[in-house]
């Protein structure tokens, strides 16, 4: 079967807003969700800001007898699912559960539960820790939740690929409904990493940016970039296959239109040099489409000194000239590396961009890099009609994920 795939629900919980209105009013105002890290002391560390969401209540969206069964990451994912099935206008009590299918993402999952729980067990002892730690902390647990709320049983899957996850989960669920396994597919990638451990491993390795500047320490592509900015939140994406979203009247988004991954098989962390498997996997996701159709191109884009270059080496390699004619940006910049979450939140901002002929920009874009010389869309929003956009996600273990959308 070859059928087509298209998107129909919308679902965002950002550092910059938590409706899909309100994270895209805000990006195309180039709005800053970087600010102090007032969630954890941070007096010995030496990294202290964070993209943080603010003024969260999973109560709008959860039964309160469930809340305290959930690490913040399902909740985050959880309001932002809740959201994507509203703004689909699905009537799942109407459709066959197992035409239905889960598709999450998440680098880490539970890890506020996990740390709590170990400090729990080492100062208090074995006896303390909450029977609700091992199906709060699960990276699974998410997609398993998300199937007993909404009563979905077709295939319910997550997806574990360091940054890389939530694009995995969003290609994997297209080529589910494009294949005739499902329907429709609930795609949701979540992160909530801002706890002392996971930022103390990230700022030893030397991942994350020294500046505790909120206002320029995200900014990729810029000549002194040092690193990314720790970020959390999560966004849904509701997939149907095109005749059926067609048949009850849905409202269209735009088109997935080419899905390619790839592994570096290089290095843990750091990308290959030459970008041989990046490269493979842009050209796959966009075999089926006329480059001179993309005009925009959904950035990896972490400020770290070493994914920009390549990701741009990679751009310029598979669109040669026309590269230099495609807008490229990193919303990064301003909602900071949401991780496992980045595919699928910055695929909601690729997908409007298409539909709304706007391409947000890269903030706080200071100084060229002669090794970064394309059109990062610096600072300012630009109007212009997007074809064809494409979406790049990158992960620690070498992951390369790369999906295209097609406006409709």
């Amino acid at each position: 079967m070859n059928r087509k795939v298209v998107v129909t629900g919308l679902g965002a919980i950002t550092p910059i807003g938590n409706t899909v209105n309100e994270f895209w009013d805000n990006l195309i105002k180039g709005k800053n969700g970087i600010t102090y890290n007032d969630r954890m002391d941070v007096s010995n560390f030496q990294v202290k800001i964070a993209g943080l969401v603010k003024n969260f209540d999973p109560l709008k969206y959860i039964d309160k007898k469930h809340i305290r069964k959930m690490d913040r990451f399902v909740q985050y994912g959880l309001s932002s699912v809740s959201q994507a099935i509203e703004d689909s206008k699905l009537d799942l009590g109407k459709i066959d559960s197992f035409r239905v299918g889960v598709f999450t993402g998440s680098g880490i999952g539970g890890i506020e539960t996990f740390e709590e729980q170990v400090k729990t067990f080492l100062e208090k002892g074995n006896d303390k820790v909450s029977p609700y730690f091992v199906p709060k902390m699960i990276v699974n647990i998410l997609s398993g939740w998300i199937g007993i709320i909404y009563n979905i049983r077709g295939p319910n899957l997550t997806y574990v690929s360091a940054c890389s996850s939530s694009l995995h989960a969003l290609g994997e669920a297209y080529l589910a409904v494009k294949s005739g396994i499902v329907d429709v597919a609930i795609v949701c990638g979540s992160e909530a990493p801002i706890v002392p451990t996971a930022i103390a491993g990230f700022e030893n390795m030397g991942a994350l940016s020294k500046n505790n500047d909120p206002n320029s320490a995200s900014r990729p592509f810029d000549l002194n970039r040092d690193g990314f900015v720790i970020s959390e939140g999560a966004g849904s994406i509701i997939l149907e296959e095109k005749e059926y979203a067609e048949k009850r009247g849905a409202n269209i988004y735009a088109e997935i239109v080419g899905y390619a991954h790839t592994c570096d098989a290089y290095h843990i962390t750091a990308p290959e040099p030459e970008a041989k498997s990046i490269i493979y996997a842009i050209k796959k996701a966009i075999e089926n489409i006329d480059i001179d159709e993309i005009d925009y191109i959904n950035a990896h884009g972490t400020s770290t000194p070493y994914n920009d270059k390549t990701e741009t080496f990679a751009i310029k390699s598979v669109l040669g000239q026309k590269a230099y004619k495609v807008n490229i940006s990193s919303i990064k910049s301003m909602i900071g590396h949401t991780l496992g979450a980045a595919g699928v939140i910055e695929s909601i901002a690729t997908i409007l961009a298409c539909k709304n002929g706007i391409i947000p920009p890269t903030i706080n874009y200071f100084t060229r890099d002669p090794e970064c010389d394309l059109n990062y869309t610096p600072n300012q929003a630009v109007k212009r009609e997007v074809r064809v956009a494409v979406k790049n996600s990158f992960g620690f273990g070498g992951h390369n994920v790369v999906i295209s959308f097609r406006k409709v």
